[in-house]
C-alpha cells in the first residue's frame, strides 16, 4: 500500500527539530548576559560585542554556507554544522578571558548558524512544488519555539551549583548535538534520493535528479551573477539588514532591560519566552499568508509592528506593559524573518537560490551585530535603554521603507537566467 504522507513531511519534521536544536540554546544565551556581567566583571558592551561578533561571522559565512550546500548537498552540510555547534558550546563553557569568549562562541558558534540557516532553509524548499508556505511555516516556528524550550532548561541548570553558568552551554551543546545526528538520520537532500517527485509536482512530470558537483557550481555560479544584476537582490539583503537590526536590539537585550526596570531574572526570562511564543505564532502563519497574498504585504505588516511596540516601553513600563510589548514585538518580528523563504521562491521560481539566500544571510548577520553592538554600547554611554529602544525603532522604519521599493512579487526575477548556461547538456539539463 502506497504510503498517505509524502516524505517532504518527514524532511519538514527533520529540519525542524535541528533548526529548534541548534538556535534554541544560542537565542536563549541572552538571558545569560546579566550572569556574564556579574561572573566575569565584564560590561554589558563587552559582553554585547560577543553576541555582535557572533552575527557577523554568521552573516560573511552564509554565502559560503550555501555553497557547501549546493556543492557537497544539504545532508553532508548539515553534519559539519552539528560538530561545529557542538565544539563551540562546549569550549565556551572553559572561557576564562574576554577573547575566549568572542572566539568560542562569537566566532565557532556562529558558522553552525550559517549552516542551519542557509542551506537547511533552501533545502526543504526543494520539497515542494505546492504548500510551501505550510512547510516553510513549520521550520521558522521551530525557531521562534526554540527559546521557550531552552530558557527554562538554562534557568534550571543554573540552579545546580555544580553546573552554574558554564553547565548552561555544554550541557546544552552535548545534548542539541545528539539531537541533532538523530534528526540528521531522517533527512534527505533531495526527492529524487527516495525516487519521489516534490510535493505537489504532476505524477507525469519525470523525477528529477538534480546536478552535483561541477555542474551544480556552474548553475549557481551563473544563477547568482543574473540575480545580482536586479535591484531586488541587493534590496532584500538591505532588508534583512534593518529588519535584524531592529530586533536583534530587542532578542539580545531585552531581559537585561527588563532586569533595569526591576523585573527579577525569572520574570525577565518569563517576558523573553513571552516573545518567543508570540513569535513562533506568526513564523508559522507568516509564509503560509504570504504564499497566498504575497511576501511583500506580509513583511511590511510584521515590520510596523516591529516599530510601534517599543513605545510601550518607553512609556515606563511596569511588568504588564513588558508582558503586551512581548507578545505584540513577537508577532513582528517572527513574521518578518519567516516571510523571506516565500519571497525568493516568489522571485527565483526553482532556481538554486542557496548562494542568494547565503548573500540575504550576510545581510541579516550584520544587522544582528549592529543591533547587539549598539545595545551594549549605548546602555554603556547613558545608563539606561531608551536611546537604544529609539535606535531599533529607526532600523525597523527604515526595512519598512525599503519593502515599499520591492517589485511585485508576481513578477518572477530572472526568469530567463538558464539561457546564460555554458553549451553543457548535463548543465542545462539536469535531470
Amino acid at each position: 500500500m502506497t504510503s498517505r504522507i509524502h516524505y517532504a513531511w518527514v524532511v519538514v519534521f527533520s529540519a525542524a527539530i535541528m533548526r529548534l536544536s541548534a538556535s534554541s540554546f544560542r537565542t536563549a544565551s541572552s538571558i545569560l548576559i546579566p550572569r556574564i556581567v556579574e561572573t566575569f566583571g565584564w560590561s554589558y558592551g563587552m559582553v554585547g560585542y560577543g553576541f555582535a561578533i557572533q552575527w557577523i561571522a554568521s552573516g560573511l559565512f552564509g554565502p559560503t554556507a550555501g555553497w557547501i550546500g549546493d556543492r557537497l548537498g544539504f545532508r553532508r552540510a548539515l553534519l559539519v554544522g552539528t560538530v561545529i555547534f557542538v565544539a563551540g558550546m562546549v569550549l565556551t563553557s572553559t572561557m576564562r578571558t574576554l577573547w575566549e569568549f568572542y572566539f568560542y562562541f562569537g566566532i565557532i558558534v556562529s558558522l553552525s548558524m550559517a549552516i542551519f540557516q542557509v542551506p537547511l532553509t533552501v533545502g526543504v524548499s526543494v520539497w515542494f512544488k505546492k504548500h510551501l508556505g505550510i512547510g516553510m511555516g513549520i521550520l521558522q516556528s521551530s525557531q521562534g519555539l526554540g527559546p521557550v524550550v531552552a530558557a527554562p532548561i538554562v534557568l534550571y541548570i543554573l540552579s545546580f551549583e555544580q553546573f552554574g553558568l558554564r553547565g548552561a552551554f555544554w550541557l546544552p551543546g552535548i545534548g542539541g548535538g545528539i539531537v541533532l545526528l538523530l534528526a540528521i538520520m531522517l533527512y534527505r537532500n533531495h526527492p529524487s534520493d527516495v525516487n519521489l517527485r516534490p510535493l505537489g509536482a504532476d505524477p507525469d512530470e519525470p523525477i528529477e535528479v538534480p546536478s552535483t558537483g561541477n555542474d551544480a557550481k556552474i548553475r549557481s555560479t551563473v544563477f547568482l551573477k543574473r540575480a545580482q544584476k536586479t535591484n531586488a537582490f541587493w534590496n532584500l539583503i538591505g532588508i534583512h539588514y534593518w529588519g535584524c537590526a531592529g530586533h536583534s536590539i530587542i532578542v539580545v537585550w531585552l531581559a537585561s532591560i527588563a532586569e533595569h526596570n526591576g523585573l527579577s531574572a525569572v520574570q525577565a526570562a518569563a517576558v523573553f519566552i513571552v516573545m518567543s511564543v508570540s513569535s513562533t505564532l506568526t513564523r508559522f502563519g507568516s509564509p503560509i499568508l504570504s504564499d497566498l497574498l504575497g511576501s511583500k504585504l506580509i513583511m511590511g505588516l510584521c515590520f510596523l509592528l516591529q516599530v510601534l511596540p517599543i513605545v510601550i516601553l518607553l512609556l515606563g513600563p511596569n511588568l504588564w506593559m513588558f508582558y503586551l510589548f512581548a507578545v505584540l514585538f513577537g508577532i513582528g518580528f517572527g513574521g518578518e524573518m519567516s516571510s523571506f523563504p516565500i519571497i525568493n521562491r516568489q522571485y527565483y521560481k526553482g532556481a538554486p537560490v542557496a548562494r542568494t539566500y547565503g548573500w540575504q544571510m550576510m545581510g541579516a548577520g550584520t544587522g544582528m551585530a549592529s543591533g547587539a553592538m549598539i545595545g551594549g554600547f549605548l546602555r554603556d554611554l547613558t545608563g539606561d535603554f531608551d536611546a537604544t529602544l529609539i535606535v531599533s525603532m529607526t532600523f525597523s522604519l527604515m526595512g519598512v521603507i525599503s519593502i515599499m521599493l520591492l517589485p511585485s512579487t508576481k513578477k518572477e526575477q530572472v526568469a530567463d537566467w538558464e539561457t546564460y548556461l555554458p553549451e553543457s547538456t548535463s548543465a542545462k539539463n539536469p535531470s
